[in-house]
């Protein structure tokens, strides 16, 4: 008790200050200290004066033992540790024997303590320029994706960073094995491309980008740098069509959003994508259902989108389809299979018309 009072009253200004330290600390976590006799301010005081060459090993032990506390505050306290601790190169490299249950701590309710995992996470595997270990970039990947709807804005945006970075530190295996899960990420990053945040909005479109281009999506590549997001979503569908009753079930989230935006830019994406599922009574019923509710939205205009809406996608459940809408329909396949074509039946085509 005497080693926490000293440390208190003098904040580690004598001459043995590494040694108290490092007993104040100990003593601390081992449990033989109320939580709480270590004010927060001080533990961090106390960890910035460490000599991380004599100690750093019993001092992560100390914080890796911290977070799998039941108690949230050392969760919290250790967190906050591993960010100070985290800036100092060597001890990043250590952290990542902490990966797996950092990525455990992206399902807290805690937003604070959401970013600083995240912050660590990429301290851990990002910073230090080394090729993430797959099965670490797929453990990641997967904890991230769902933060990308959070409703903490610097939440979405660091989990957005990170997962950018991560995706341009991936080796050949790596990618290969991610590209479904980055498949996956292009349709929150679409809707949030609408969101009504700018910087959300604008980060949301610079990841969207890079996730294409990691797809080797040429056509959806170019599409968010030109301010053509709906296209994107429009090309999203065209491309796999057997996919379509899976993105529409997962912008049915959207529609729920408190941002009349995001609201706006689902019920859009389900008329587009609706046309793509004639003959599958069961989702058409699904997403006519969801609609409902927003026929009376507080918005006007998204009450009005939403009735236009209802009425194209009931018309295609029961095949009342114009010749128009079908002819259009056919255009639209013959666009997107026609860079797949080859080049040399073109060319004997051309030819032919000269001669």
């Amino acid at each position: 008790m005497a080693q926490v009072t000293l440390l208190e009253s003098h904040g580690c200004q004598n001459g043995a200050r590494a040694l108290c330290c490092c007993r104040g600390v100990a003593l601390c976590g081992s449990g033989l200290l109320p939580a709480g006799s270590l004010s927060l301010p001080c533990a961090l005081q106390v960890l910035e004066c460490l000599d991380l060459r004599e100690c750093s090993d019993s001092i992560l032990e100390l914080m890796a033992q911290n977070l799998q506390s039941d108690n949230m505050e050392r969760r919290h306290l250790a967190l906050r540790g591993l960010v100070v601790l985290g800036k100092n190169p060597s001890m990043a490299e250590k952290m990542r024997s902490l990966t797996e249950r950092l990525v455990e701590l992206l399902q807290e309710n805690d937003s604070d303590m959401i970013r600083m995992t995240i912050l660590l996470l990429r301290y851990s595997l990002l910073d230090n320029g080394a090729p993430i270990p797959t099965p670490m970039a797929l453990q990641l990947a997967e904890a991230l994706l769902p933060l990308f709807d959070h409703e903490d804005s610097q939440v979405q945006l660091s989990s957005m960073c990170v997962f950018q970075e991560m995706l341009d530190s991936l080796t050949n295996d790596g990618r290969k094995a991610l590209k479904s899960h980055v498949h996956h990420s292009l349709l929150p990053l679409y809707f949030h491309c609408h969101d009504e945040n700018q910087i959300v909005a604008q980060a949301s479109c610079v990841v969207l980008h890079s996730a294409a281009r990691f797809l080797k999506r040429r056509y959806l590549e170019q599409m968010p740098e030109v301010d053509q997001t709906w296209r994107f979503g429009k090309s999203l569908l065209a491309e796999d069509r057997s996919r379509a009753a899976e993105h529409l079930r997962r912008a049915l989230l959207y529609l729920r959003s408190p941002q009349e935006r995001l609201r706006e830019a689902a019920v859009r994406f389900m008329g587009m994508a609706g046309r793509h599922l004639r003959g599958q009574q069961q989702e058409l019923q699904l997403i006519c259902t969801a609609l409902e509710p927003l026929t009376e939205d507080m918005s006007g205009a998204m009450s009005e989108l939403a009735i236009q809406t209802l009425h194209v996608l009931r018309a295609t459940a029961s095949g009342r389809c114009s010749i128009f809408q079908r002819l259009h329909d056919r255009l639209r396949r013959a666009r997107m299979a026609w860079p797949r074509l080859p080049r040399l039946r073109w060319l004997h085509c051309w030819s032919s018309q000269e001669s």
